[in-house]
């Protein structure tokens, strides 16, 4: 995760208000909160991505850069990575974008995975037209 990111990359997927009753003893928002907000984001769009439901299987690589406030609007960006038979590999990112007075700040980024499921919960087939068009995506 570079600090270099001026622009968040991929797809904004939420974007959401930091509430008081998000935050911890110090004033901050709970970073439990934030990751909650980047599951959803991800949910989001990998369910769109595979024209069905969708479970989170792992979160890794994230660290926090700067603390969110109250008030703070979050936006959660969404760029797939890779693409399997039954998952999907997500970055996510969340950038501090309370409003045009002050520049964004990254407040973090993961890697999340996402299985894609039926309705009892078992591993189901990503749509092999949808894999064929994520491949195309990134060949040209």
């Amino acid at each position: 995760m570079s600090e270099a990111h001026v622009k968040p990359e991929g797809t904004l997927s939420l974007q959401t208000i930091a509430m008081p009753a998000d935050t911890n003893w110090s004033g901050d928002v709970f970073g439990g909160w934030i990751v909650s907000q980047m599951d959803l984001a991800g949910a989001i769009h990998a369910e769109r991505f595979s024209k069905g439901r969708c479970a989170t299987i792992s979160i890794n690589q994230m660290t926090f850069l700067v603390p969110v406030k109250v008030g703070d609007v979050i936006s959660c960006y969404t760029k797939i990575l890779k693409v399997g038979n039954t998952s999907i590999q997500m970055q996510i990112e969340v950038w501090d974008s309370h409003d045009s007075s002050r520049e964004a700040k990254r407040v973090t980024a993961g890697v999340f995975t996402f299985v894609a499921v039926d309705v009892a919960g078992n591993k189901r087939q990503i749509p092999e037209e949808v894999k064929l068009k994520y491949a195309e995506s990134q060949n040209a």
